[in-house]
């Protein structure tokens, strides 16, 4: 890469890799977890993620890029991350507070990601595609925040 434009592409088909990875792994995540509250957490933002995941497509359509090609190695290493955690787990409430961190890990891996595309598309001067992908980021940051209300409501002292 040479040069911001270059950057930009690279990183958007590694998020474009990233979301096609998460939407193997949330299934899991939700198979495993005991608390209603967070599997449909788990199962709500797998929509979300499919969201993202053709938005990237829209984006990468418009500005001619096959999004296809690269793999995320920081979103495979996250979720070996996690399904080593459930090899090790064996208390229900326990395994749900960890899922919890582990998803919380996934979703400011893409806060960062998004944060960083949405600006390199504004220097770049595409201001719709920029509008794309800070709705986005704003899903990742309710992704999150749901995420700790739901740790910090019960599930975490239920693991206590």
């Amino acid at each position: 890469m040479k040069n911001l434009k270059e950057l930009f592409e690279h990183q958007l088909k590694d998020l474009y890799s990233a979301e096609s990875q998460l939407i193997e792994a949330l299934p899991k995540m939700a198979k495993n977890t005991t608390n209603s509250d967070l599997k449909k957490a788990f199962e709500e933002h797998l929509e979300e993620t499919k969201g993202h995941k053709k938005r990237l497509e829209e984006i990468c359509e418009e500005l001619d890029i096959n999004p296809k090609g690269e793999e995320c190695q920081a979103m495979k290493g996250l979720i070996k991350e996690a399904e080593q955690f459930l090899k090790e787990v064996s208390d229900d409430d326990t395994k749900d507070a960890g899922l919890i961190a582990d998803a919380q890990r996934v979703e400011h891996y893409e806060i960062a990601g998004y944060g960083s595309v949405a600006t390199y598309a504004e220097e770049l001067g595409y201001d719709d595609i920029a509008k794309k992908l800070k709705s986005t980021l704003d899903e990742e940051y309710s992704a999150d925040d749901k995420l700790k209300q739901l740790a910090k409501s019960r599930i975490n002292q239920k693991a206590k």
